[in-house]
């Protein structure tokens, strides 16, 4: 006589009759994206809108033929290595006296912040063309220059590329201020406090705990700045300083062709500022690495995954 003890759970019977089929495979689940209407009619409307730009000046009276002939112009290429040179020394400027403003103006001592805020107060608050005009006829109020150990007339002292440099080395000095004085503000003060515990001095915390730091804010607006700076520079053709726009005058001023002299230049800035953009980006890009746990892929890295995606068979 078996014991019904001894019945193990695998010899009852299933208590529902039913078989259940597990599939071996689950079914794949086909998702339909979303049909976003208005980015298709947003976008055959900009591709329209810049289709008739383009037939506009197609049909303009230009000389098209000319703007190719003077692109790479010697004079035209001078130029615009003139307003390379101007951009950077002035950017340099105003870099240099932003990082010194900006601490003088964070600095307890109130005489030193109040300089700095006149500094700031009277760059910001005028035109820079004005500036550069100011610097430019200062011979009127000062015929010589007289310091003492040099002495020269104000007008052999100011030549173009002087009024140029200071005007617009000046000027972005106000602006980098302010930059520079935001990134500050953003390193939290605990870091300046462990540094002093630590029994560093106040400068070597400035040059290797807070400024480091306060680069991921800084640069982005510097990059702005100085692309912005490129632009403005066209300014310094009123006081004779032949930079790329100014060169562009002259041969349109002679050969009578000046809208097709200000569309080479225009040419030019364009080049100029998409380079300086993506530098720009790389810069931006190496400073974001302590912020960001996985930075975004490059322009040319996209281009590469998607060149892969497409010559590589669907579904592996």
């Amino acid at each position: 006589m078996t014991d019904k003890f001894d019945k193990t759970p695998a010899d009852e019977p299933p208590k529902d009759s039913a078989v259940v089929k597990v599939a071996s495979h689950p079914e794949q689940i086909k998702a339909i994206p979303v049909r976003h209407w208005g980015r298709w009619v947003s976008g055959v409307v900009v591709v329209a809108l810049l289709a008739l730009l383009i037939y506009s000046f197609s049909q303009g009276d230009v000389d098209w033929g000319t703007v190719g002939d003077f692109i790479f112009d010697p004079r035209i290429v001078t130029g615009m290595w003139h307003t390379l040179l101007i951009s950077v020394l002035s950017m340099f400027i105003g870099l240099v006296l932003g990082i010194v403003f900006a601490v003088m103006r964070l600095s307890k001592n109130p005489v030193t912040g109040a300089v700095a805020w006149l500094y700031i107060w009277f760059f910001r608050g005028t035109p820079v063309f004005v500036q550069l005009l100011l610097w430019f006829n200062l011979a009127l109020i000062f015929p010589v220059l007289n310091l003492g150990f040099y002495k020269d007339e104000m007008v052999d002292v100011m030549t173009p590329f002087v009024v140029a440099l200071l005007g617009l080395g000046l000027n972005e000095g106000a602006y980098m201020a302010e930059i520079v004085r935001a990134g500050i503000q953003s390193v939290d003060e605990g870091q300046t406090e462990a540094s002093h515990a630590l029994g560093m001095s106040s400068s070597k915390t400035m040059r290797r705990i807070v400024l480091p730091q306060a680069m991921r804010v800084i640069v982005p607006p510097t990059g702005n700045e100085f692309i912005n700076l490129l632009k403005t520079s066209s300014l310094v053709s009123a006081v004779q300083y032949t930079e790329l726009l100014r060169a562009a005058q002259n041969i349109g001023s002679t050969s009578f062709a000046v809208m097709e002299m200000l569309l080479v230049a225009s040419v030019w800035y364009l080049a100029l500022t998409s380079v300086f953009s993506v530098g720009q980006y790389y810069v931006e890009r190496y400073y974001a690495r302590g912020s960001l746990r996985q930075l975004p892929l490059t322009p040319w890295q996209k281009i590469r995954k998607n060149v892969t995606f497409l010559s590589s068979p669907r579904g592996v």
